[in-house]
C-alpha cells in the first residue's frame, strides 16, 4: 500500500473486541488506528463470564492476570416469587465450566491498560464511506462535522451489533440481524436490595419473563431482566423502565421485583436492547473484516460473547502473521478455523433461551426439583460429572484461537 513496510489497520470500535484486536495487531508489528464513535471511553457494564476459550486468548494478549474473578464463593441461588418466598434455584453457577465472572468493564479496563501507549485512538469518529481495491482500503471518516479520507491495508469492524462497517460494506442491518423475540435490560446495583445477601444469587421466573440477580464476591448484584415479545420495535417506544414494568405487570411487583425495577429507573447506565444474532455467510470482503458482535453476536444467552471476541482478535493476528501479512488468504484461514466454533456458540444461545427465560410453568416448577437433586451426594456427583464432560461444556473451554 505504501513504501513503508509497516502495515496499517483501521479498527472501528473501542469495545473489548476492538481493543483486543489493536493489541494483537501491534504484537505482530502492524500499526493499528482505533476510532470510536462515542466521545470518550465507556466504563461500567453488566455481568459477563470469560470461559477457557477467552482466558487462553487473554493470556496471549497479555492481560489475563489483570482480569478479576468476582465469583461469589457461596455459589448459592434461590428462586424467589412476587411474595418473596424462596426455594432452591439454579443459577449461573449451575452452568458447567470454570469461567471467571465479572463486569464487562473489568475486561475492557484490563485490555485497555495493556494497549500500547503509541496506538492512536480517535474518539467521536466513525466511518461514513469505505472503498477498496487490490492494494488497500480508502476510508472516509467523520469527526465534529469534518471528513477526511485515509488509506489502510486492513479495516476491522469491531463496532458491535449494529456495525457501521457491516452496513457500509455488507449491506443493511435487516439483511444480517436475526431477532430471537426477546428483550433484555442489564445493569449493576449501586447498593444491595433490602433483605438479599449479595453473596447469594436470586432468580424470578414467570412464563416468558425472568429476572436474575447475579452475585459477586465484592459488590452488589448485577441485574438482568429478560422477557419475550411479539413486537420488538414497539419495545423501543418510550422509557425502557416503563417497558420493563409493562412486561412484568399488571400484577403487584412485590418486595424484590419492585425494588429492582425502581433501581433500574435510578441507574445512571444500563443496557436495554433486543436479543439478536448477526448471521453472515462470510465475515470478510476483500480487506474488510468483521469481528465480535459485528460478525456473529452469539447473544447474551450463550454467555460466550466476551470469550469469542477475545479469541477472534487473537486468532486474526496469528493468521496475518502466518500468511506474511497477505490479507485475503489470512482472512479466509481465520474464518475457516473460527466459524465452526462460533456456529456452536450461536446454537448454544438458541438452546439456552429457556434456561434464562423459561416459557412454561412446567419448566419453572422443575428448577427447584433439579436444584434439590444436585445437592444429593450420589445424584449430584453424577449430574456434575455429566455436565463437566458434555460436549457443550468442553466447547466453551476449547482454545479456538490456538494455531498449531
Amino acid at each position: 500500500m505504501s513504501s513503508s513496510s509497516t502495515k496499517r489497520a483501521l479498527v472501528v470500535g473501542l469495545g473489548i473486541s476492538g481493543i483486543a484486536t489493536a493489541i494483537r495487531l501491534r504484537q505482530i508489528g502492524w500499526e493499528p488506528v482505533v476510532v470510536e464513535r462515542a466521545p470518550s471511553r465507556r466504563s461500567g457494564g453488566y455481568f459477563v463470564a470469560v470461559f477457557g476459550a477467552g482466558q487462553a486468548a487473554a493470556r496471549r494478549l497479555g492481560f489475563l492476570d489483570a482480569i478479576p474473578d468476582r465469583s461469589a464463593r457461596a455459589n448459592v441461588t434461590f428462586t424467589i416469587d412476587r411474595e418473596g418466598e424462596r426455594k432452591p434455584g439454579l443459577g449461573f453457577g449451575s452452568i458447567p465450566g470454570s469461567p471467571r465472572l465479572m463486569l464487562r468493564g473489568d475486561v475492557e479496563q484490563a485490555a485497555f491498560a495493556t494497549l500500547p501507549a503509541d496506538v492512536e485512538i480517535r474518539y467521536g469518529t466513525q466511518p461514513v464511506r469505505i472503498e477498496q481495491d487490490g492494494s488497500g482500503v480508502d476510508v472516509t471518516l467523520t469527526h465534529d462535522g469534518a471528513t477526511t479520507t485515509e488509506r489502510f491495508d486492513l479495516v476491522v469492524g469491531a463496532d458491535g451489533l449494529r456495525s457501521s462497517v457491516r452496513r457500509l460494506v455488507f449491506g443493511p442491518h435487516d439483511d444480517h440481524l436475526h431477532r430471537l423475540g426477546y428483550m433484555i435490560s442489564a445493569f449493576t446495583l449501586s447498593q444491595p436490595l433490602d433483605g438479599l445477601d449479595p453473596q447469594h444469587g436470586f432468580t424470578f421466573f414467570e412464563p416468558n419473563r425472568a429476572m436474575w440477580l447475579f452475585p459477586f464476591e465484592d459488590q452488589p448484584h448485577s441485574v438482568l431482566f429478560s422477557y419475550r415479545t411479539d413486537d420488538v420495535d414497539g419495545e423501543f417506544i418510550g422509557r425502557p423502565v416503563d417497558r420493563i414494568r409493562d412486561a412484568f405487570g399488571p400484577e403487584q411487583a412485590g418486595p424484590v421485583l419492585g425494588p429492582a425495577m425502581d433501581a433500574l429507573e435510578r441507574a445512571d447506565t444500563f443496557l436495554f436492547d433486543a436479543v439478536e444474532q448477526a448471521r453472515l455467510n462470510v465475515w470478510s470482503r476483500g480487506r474488510v473484516v468483521l469481528l465480535g458482535d459485528s460478525a456473529w453476536c452469539v447473544s447474551l444467552y450463550a454467555s460466550m460473547g466476551v470469550s469469542a471476541g477475545l479469541a477472534g482478535a487473537d486468532l486474526l493476528g496469528s493468521m496475518l502473521q502466518r500468511h506474511r501479512d497477505d490479507v485475503r488468504p489470512a482472512l479466509r484461514a481465520w474464518e475457516a478455523q473460527l466459524r465452526p466454533h462460533i456456529t456452536r456458540y450461536q446454537e448454544a444461545g438458541l438452546d439456552q433461551r429457556s434456561f434464562f427465560t423459561p416459557d412454561s410453568e412446567r419448566q419453572i416448577a422443575l428448577r427447584p426439583v433439579i436444584a434439590r437433586g444436585i445437592q444429593l451426594p450420589v445424584i449430584g456427583d453424577a449430574v456434575h460429572f455429566l455436565r463437566r464432560n458434555s460436549k457443550a461444556t468442553k466447547e466453551r473451554d476449547v482454545d479456538i484461537a490456538h494455531v498449531a
